[in-house]
């Protein structure tokens, strides 16, 4: 996750210009990672959302979420920053009747009212923010709008999970310098583009919050280090087996720090 970015742009050029070189449609299906991460992610929403659920996603990218949740049926509404990526969830949303996109920021939902929706999904803002007030706009606009005894999934990222994956190519030592302090404190700020957390210190944000911590799990494991190995290969019928089998163990404390994304879920108070 290097990037060359020039001094002075605000968050919102940054991200957006990334994801318009960035080919965000497909992620979740043209790796083994990324479908794992889908499915896993699948499995934790089916865990909460009920029949007439009304669902808020935040961060919406191209929609691979939104628009499979809208074609089972749920109400969803879709806030994605990015505006290329806004049109490609617009045209691949085309006569789905129950999905309604805007372009908006996490950080200011004031669109909408206090609580409107079931269950609110936080897909994207926590990957791009740095400033600690921007960070706990968008944890509290996310919680407000959400209704009482309704829950919330944030994705997050392993400040551990970016290393591995991205800094075993010669650049470990450069990685260092972009992600810790010479005394190993995670850094934070606009120009690394993705910015990740201790699992604790991420939990910990939550701590003066209004919900209730139901559960923090990966949703794709060590593969995205590993999969661009000569030799990886996992078949249909494997993956099938794998999907079940990270199932079993994605919420195991001593796994969090080596999976790249994960889930922080909570139900409001």
């Amino acid at each position: 996750m290097e990037h060359i970015i020039e001094e002075g742009k605000t968050r919102q050029q940054i991200v957006s210009e990334f994801y318009g070189e960035y080919s965000e449609d497909g992620r979740l299906d043209r790796t083994v990672h990324g479908r794992l991460e889908f499915a896993t992610t699948m499995n934790y929403i089916h865990r909460y959302v009920k029949a007439d659920s009304k669902i808020l996603e935040i961060g919406a990218g191209t929609g691979r979420y939104s628009i499979s949740l809208a074609k089972e049926g749920y109400d969803v509404t879709a806030v994605e920053l990015v505006k290329s990526n806004l049109e490609v969830l617009r045209s691949n949303s085309i006569g789905i009747k129950s999905i309604h996109p805007f372009q908006g920021d996490g950080t200011d939902l004031s669109r909408f009212e206090d609580n409107t929706f079931d269950v609110t999904l936080v897909f994207g803002p926590m990957y791009h923010l740095y400033e600690k007030d921007d960070v706990n706009k968008a944890i509290d606009e996310a919680i407000r709008v959400t209704r009482k005894d309704g829950i919330i999934l944030y994705a997050f990222l392993s400040i551990f999970g970016i290393m591995y994956s991205n800094y075993f190519e010669g650049n470990w030592a450069a990685g260092e310098v972009e992600n810790f302090t010479s005394d190993y404190k995670i850094k934070h700020f606009k120009e690394q583009l993705f910015t990740g957390y201790d699992i604790v210190d991420f939990e910990d944000l939550f701590r003066e919050k209004e919900v209730e911590h139901l559960v923090t799990t990966g949703v794709d494991g060590i593969i995205e280090c590993i999969e661009r190995r000569e030799d990886f290969a996992v078949t249909e019928e494997d993956f099938e087996a794998l999907a079940k089998w990270y199932l079993a163990f994605c919420e195991k404390r001593e796994l969090l720090g080596s999976t790249n994304h994960l889930l922080y879920i909570c139900r409001k108070g």
